[in-house]
């Protein structure tokens, strides 16, 4: 299941909150007592800032399982996101560095010190609209890492409606050889039942991610029978043909960035698990060094902007999808359902404050 941790803040009393859900979502994964330490450090100084210097904002706790068959020995992460409308931040290079800070009340640890910690992490502000932050912890400090970075990232953001505990959503991505595969789940309703809906397609796809996206979803179809049911959308990327391959199954949302413009792909009516199309079509598109796409569940509004920075799209896929719900959704237009976001990407990496060895 999805675990979510979601806790506005808007003033000081829930920085304490921040802590002790960090806390708790480092139990979760089984992090060691040092490890969970810096993730709390890390979401109590994310808090910080947001009530400093940008009247407010959210922090938003994912747990994120590494993608399989990748040949990393690594363990599940707990993934920060600090989201906030704020001013920006006129100088990004001045604010990562160590102990930078403009306010006195302020730990002194600094996004430079959230940087050097996390095991991943990445920021994208832009001034008058405000700043997202990612930060993963896992077992490992990124400092300690080894081994050659992927040709191709992906990540999500996950938010549950109401601040409930779990999240009828899910996304996952696994690797076989050449092929990279993305999954999006939206189990029917929420609570619970969705959320064993869509968490028996992230176990399907982790057993099956070798499979064709059509024959994937008829494997998932047979996997969700004994749940409720759910939207489930599959996009695979074959670096070698560099093609990528999507199929959907009910209310999933897709868009593709190429060649400078932005193209929906279109799902199939039907839930898999429960009544399954006669036919899926597959959609087939060409994928070049400036693709990215954006899976989304129905929590997010139909008619949502995609991104027109075109720096945000050399981003963390994490941070863009982060940015995505944080534009598409706001107090006076909040989420509907339970809303997720995920994002695959080249890996286009060329700031040190975006970063994952």
């Amino acid at each position: 299941m999805s675990r979510v941790w979601d806790i506005p803040v808007h003033d000081s009393t829930r920085i304490r909150d921040v802590r002790v859900a960090a806390e708790e979502a480092g139990a979760y994964v089984g992090l060691d007592t040092h490890r969970t330490a810096v993730a709390a450090l890390a979401a109590t100084e994310l808090a910080t800032n947001l009530l400093k210097h940008a009247g407010g904002g959210r922090i938003l706790i994912n747990i994120v399982e590494p993608p399989s068959a990748d040949g990393a020995a690594r363990g599940p992460s707990v993934q920060l996101f600090a989201l906030d409308h704020g001013p920006g931040i006129a100088d990004v290079g001045a604010a990562l560095r160590d102990g930078y800070t403009t306010v006195n009340t302020s730990l002194g640890a600094g996004l430079g010190t959230c940087l050097r910690m996390s095991s991943d992490f990445d920021l994208y502000s832009a001034r008058g609209r405000g700043t997202v932050v990612a930060a993963r912890i896992d077992q490992r400090s990124a400092e300690r890492r080894t081994g050659t970075a992927p040709r191709v990232r992906a990540g999500g953001v996950n938010m549950s409606l109401a601040g409930a505990e779990h999240s009828g959503d899910a996304w996952s991505w696994v690797r076989s050889g050449s092929r990279t595969t993305l999954m999006l789940a939206d189990g029917l309703g929420h609570g619970a039942k969705a959320a064993e809906a869509s968490g028996a397609a992230v176990g399907e796809l982790r057993r099956r991610g070798h499979l064709a996206p059509v024959e994937l979803l008829r494997h998932l179809h047979t996997a969700l029978r004994p749940t409720r049911g759910a939207a489930v959308a599959v996009a695979q990327l074959d670096e070698a043909t560099e093609e990528l391959s999507f199929a959907g199954v009910g209310n999933i949302g897709a868009r593709l960035h190429h060649a400078g413009t932005w193209q929906a792909l279109v799902s199939h009516p039907g839930i898999v698990g429960a009544h399954f199309p006669a036919g899926v079509p597959l959609r087939r598109v060409p994928w070049t060094g400036d693709s990215l796409l954006v899976l989304h569940s129905d929590g997010l509004p139909s008619r949502w902007s995609p991104p027109d920075d075109t720096r945000l799209l050399r981003h963390d896929p994490a941070v863009v999808a982060a940015v995505v719900l944080r534009d598409a959704s706001s107090p006076a237009r909040p989420v509907r359902d339970d809303t997720s976001v995920a994002v695959l990407s080249p890996d286009r990496r060329t700031g040190t404050h975006d970063h994952s060895i």
